[in-house]
């Protein structure tokens, strides 16, 4: 049976060069992508990474962090643990009767605290065994409970919010919690400590749309106050101590602590920020957004200078650090699809393993394998026969110059130079291009020459335009002297290449002159 006869394939033209900034080769290095899917696809609401903050952090903990290896996720009913270096799931917690919420690891990866819809939260022993052990269990709050944080200075004490817009601070020992915080006026929803010196002041956000900087040691209310447009779904201190991001709807805000006011708005989302992230050892901000794109900010002046598309809404991400360093190791994505996309930067040995690995299979792809027949299967056999365009039909059946015609309409709708090009190109390839121009009327030579003398003047374009000048100028120069029309157009043809043989003149006196002061310089 004969092959099938495939579409002509469009010419590809060169681009221009595109400038990729460090920046984006830095977070383009994260491509040893790693996908897991929850049980019964439940959407990952939560992904947490005990990460050291700030310098006033104590030396235990800063020594635990950096020996930690688990990260927590939570979907669903359940929490898994995964390890940093395997990027495998080493334990499953089942043990809440309704969904679990922002399950936390401590810093020394030895106990974790979650909360549930019931409003209860669990502590369990997560640091040895198979089986992760209840260590203590509250059940004080009445609404479910959607924040449950570590304290980054002291390994018993923790925070949590829930739906019955209560802030409260709790001590492991202790069966009640040690203050209470009151004031807003709907769900708490984000909270955290701040970093550092500062970890007696606690920030939560609310659908009350509000921003709440709270401290344990003043009596009362909250000492400050940020009232925003929408409700607030995540909250993030970054490691000065002095200020603070808020998302809230499609925008994120930065707040000056100090100054008690908002320094800038970033409204580069288009959908609700649902979760932020500290990198680069507090010196990017990492976003995620129900419209799909994760985004990375310098903290400087709040400029974009990455940004991805995943291919559901984004519930939380974590950039998790690894080594002595505390380096970028995995960019952690929850969406709402069940899926949890786990994205690696490889570095040191591993990452020349990596490269050796890309250069065989590159060398693979280019020099094929030694296979004499392919199999067809459904998949090739059975594919759909695809409608071919009137200029592709005529091309097919050698009807060249009605081929040209259409391609070269440029008042059709649809006209695209790249078209023309790719067709004239196989025209030349098959020595048929002669054939496709001769034996013409005045009226079907026009659009030629308009045509080659437009894209004269376009280096990608320039060598079929030459090829086709030469042809029009050998098979109907001869009939100049009874057109006018053709005459101007032959006449435009010519103005439009001595002014290209001119810049190129120009062109080479000019690199001539650089050349000599350059060489002039090294002397």
């Amino acid at each position: 049976m004969a092959a099938e006869v495939l579409p002509l394939a469009q010419v590809k033209l060169p681009s221009g060069p595109s400038p990729v900034t460090a920046e984006q080769r830095y977070w383009r290095s994260f491509k040893n992508q790693k996908s897991h899917t929850s049980t019964a696809s439940w959407p990952i609401s939560h992904i947490s990474f005990p990460a050291a903050n700030g310098a006033a952090t104590s030396n235990s903990l800063v020594a635990a962090t950096k020996v930690n290896d688990l990260f927590a996720v939570t979907s669903g009913p359940r929490v898994d643990i995964f390890s940093i270096r395997k990027r495998e799931p080493l334990k499953t917690i089942g043990r809440f009767d309704s969904e679990a919420h922002c399950g936390e690891i401590r810093a020394d990866g030895r106990v974790l605290v979650a909360g549930e819809d019931s409003g209860r939260m669990q502590v369990f022993d997560v640091g040895g065994g198979t089986r992760a052990v209840i260590l203590k269990t509250w059940h004080i709050h009445k609404q479910p409970v959607w924040v449950t944080k570590w304290s980054p200075t002291e390994l018993t004490t923790l925070m949590s919010a829930s739906d019955d817009k209560t802030v409260r601070l709790w001590d492991l020992p202790s069966n009640n919690p040690s203050r209470m915080f009151t004031g807003h006026s709907d769900y708490v929803r984000c909270g955290a400590f701040m970093p550092g010196g500062n970890s007696n002041l606690l920030v939560s956000g609310s659908y009350d749309e509000t921003v709440r900087v709270w401290d344990a040691r003043a009596p009362g209310g909250s000492v400050m106050t940020f009232k925003h447009a929408d409700p607030v779904e995540d909250v993030l201190p970054l490691q000065s101590g002095t200020t603070l991001l808020a998302a809230a709807g499609s925008a994120i805000s930065v707040l000056d602590l100090v100054a008690a006011k908002p320094l800038r708005l970033i409204t580069n989302h288009q959908k609700t920020v649902t979760s932020l992230s500290l990198a680069s050892n507090g010196r990017r901000v990492v976003s995620g957004s129900l419209d799909g794109h994760v985004k990375v900010f310098e903290t400087n002046d709040w400029n974009v200078v990455f940004g991805s598309k995943y291919p559901s809404p984004i519930l939380s991400l974590s950039v998790i650090t690894a080594g002595a360093a505390q380096e970028d190791r995995h960019l952690a994505v929850g969406m709402q699809s069940g899926v949890m996309s786990l994205r690696t930067r490889l570095s040191g040995a591993a990452a020349e393993k990596a490269r050796d690995r890309a250069a065989v299979e590159a060398a693979r792809d280019l020099l094929g394998e030694s296979v004499d027949v392919i199999i067809p299967t459904e998949s090739t056999s059975g594919r759909r026969r695809v409608k071919l365009k009137p200029w592709q039909r005529n091309f097919r059946q050698g009807r060249y110059a009605a081929a040209v015609d259409e391609v070269l309409d440029m008042s059709a709708d649809g006209y695209q130079p790249v078209t023309a090009l790719t067709l004239l190109v196989a025209l030349r390839h098959r020595s048929a291009l002669r054939e496709a121009l001769e034996g013409r009327d005045e009226l079907t030579v026009l659009p030629l020459l308009k045509w080659a003398s437009k894209y004269m003047s376009d280096p990608r374009y320039l060598g079929v335009c030459v090829d086709v000048a030469f042809h029009l100028l050998d098979l109907y120069s001869e009939h100049v002297g009874g057109s006018e029309e053709l005459a101007v157009l032959f006449q435009q043809l010519l103005g439009k290449v001595s002014k290209e043989v001119e810049k190129a003149q120009m062109a080479i006196q000019t690199n001539g002159m650089v050349e000599s002061l350059m060489f002039g310089g090294m002397q």
